[in-house]
């Protein structure tokens, strides 16, 4: 047990760093090798530290929602947003929309990080959703945001606000759902211009989100070298018309 607790303080000092989670990183009276539990406790560290459950993968399959357009849930790492957004963009001013929010990380992340007057996370799973609604109930990290909540919907049913100023998206949907997710922003957009920023982890579609030509590329944060789409996070700003 005192290894264990030793290796999740120093993955986690390392995370909160920034620095490659690698054997030569993590010593606890000599190098550990993790492997399989150095990517766990990694993924535990923050969740045990904010009182949260969204560190578990879940497949959709597990709530008869397996589609091949649609993504298994998989956490975004803390950190991802404010690695790739400035808290000097955003003001009270400002909403924050995840498409496909899962358990509610990056939602959290964004109330706690930044000071944007509403906060919402949009899951098709019902069962997610209890989830990300309980962790915003028993969070301890101190929420900025004027409010957050969790709305159970599909994407292509949900009516975007017409203020939503920063959509996150963590690859949760592809092909044509994904298509029809972004013409929904783009005619939001256009009902009622404004400045739009999309942030995208993993962004397996992002020929599609360029093809629209409404988009156009800001910033590309990595996690490590290399070019791999996974682990990638691209934010985007809305062309205005």
């Amino acid at each position: 047990m005192a290894l264990v607790a030793g290796a999740a303080a120093a993955v986690g000092f390392a995370w909160e760093a920034q620095l490659p989670l690698g054997e030569d990183v993590l010593h606890v009276g000599g190098p550990v090798v993790l492997r399989g539990l150095r990517q766990k406790l990694a993924r535990l560290v923050y969740d045990g530290r904010y009182g949260v459950n969204t560190a578990d993968f879940a497949d959709l399959s597990e709530f008869g929602l397996d589609h091949p357009e649609r993504v298994y849930y998989s956490p975004a790492h803390w950190g991802t947003l404010r690695r790739a957004l400035p808290v000097s963009d955003v003001s009270e001013h400002d909403v924050f929309l995840d498409l496909g929010a899962g358990k509610g990380r990056m939602a959290l992340e964004a109330a706690s990080r930044y000071p944007f007057g509403r906060v919402i996370g949009v899951e098709l799973s019902p069962e997610l959703t209890e989830i990300a609604r309980s962790n915003l109930a028993g969070t301890r990290l101190r929420l900025r945001a004027g409010g957050v909540e969790f709305v159970h919907s599909d994407v292509l049913e949900y009516d975007i606000p017409d203020n939503v100023s920063v959509v996150f998206l963590n690859n949760p949907f592809r092909g044509r759902i994904f298509a029809a997710a972004v013409d929904r922003l783009i005619a939001s957009a256009d009902r009622s211009p404004r400045p739009l920023t999309v942030v995208y982890f993993n962004p397996v579609e992002e020929a599609c989100l360029l093809g629209t030509g409404r988009f156009r590329h800001v910033r590309t944060v990595r996690r490590g070298t290399g070019d791999d789409v996974f682990g990638t996070t691209r934010v985007y700003a809305l062309r205005q018309p």
